[in-house]
């Protein structure tokens, strides 16, 4: 089944290793959306923060999945917060892949970030349940992300039940 998919990540430090995950995906025959190129995000963010959050929210339309890419700034966004919090509340999979062993443009690594759904919660069973505990992450290079993508994805989607 082909699954439409957001990609939430730091643009501006994380681009680069975003462009991997996001080609790889595509270049397996499915199609991805919620991935923006250059031009237009340099475009977007020159907006007010109520058309920016139009944009999430029509990006996030019509898609299954959101996968949050973890670098190490990534969970101090304010957009990937907002794109974590749509998602929820609009029902969709989400699963986290960190990326900083992936090696950028000049062949180097990053350090690892913080989850981002360590700081996100919600309340089952009058407890605080953190997403973290609720949605899977995984690394790029350590658990083979080329090769594992497809079935994070549907395994994220199956479980939100679409």
């Amino acid at each position: 089944m082909v699954r439409y998919v957001f990609f939430s990540f730091h643009y501006e430090r994380d681009i680069w290793r975003a462009s991997r995950v996001r080609n790889s995906w595509v270049t397996k025959d499915r199609e991805s959306i919620g991935f923006v190129d250059a031009a237009s995000w340099e475009a977007i963010k020159k907006q007010d923060d109520d058309a920016i959050k139009r944009w999430i929210d029509n990006q996030l339309d019509g898609t299954s999945v959101t996968v949050v890419l973890i670098g190490k700034e990534t969970s101090e966004r304010q957009w990937v917060d907002y794109e974590i919090d749509q998602s929820r509340k609009k029902g969709k999979g989400l699963l986290g892949i960190y990326i900083h062993n992936m090696k950028d443009q000049d062949g180097q690594t990053d350090t690892k970030g913080t989850n981002p759904f360590d700081l996100w919660y919600t309340t089952m069973n009058e407890q605080k349940v953190y997403f973290s505990k609720l949605y899977e992450t995984y690394d790029w290079v350590n658990d083979d992300g080329y090769h594992k993508i497809d079935d994070w994805i549907e395994q994220a989607a199956q479980k939100a039940g679409r």
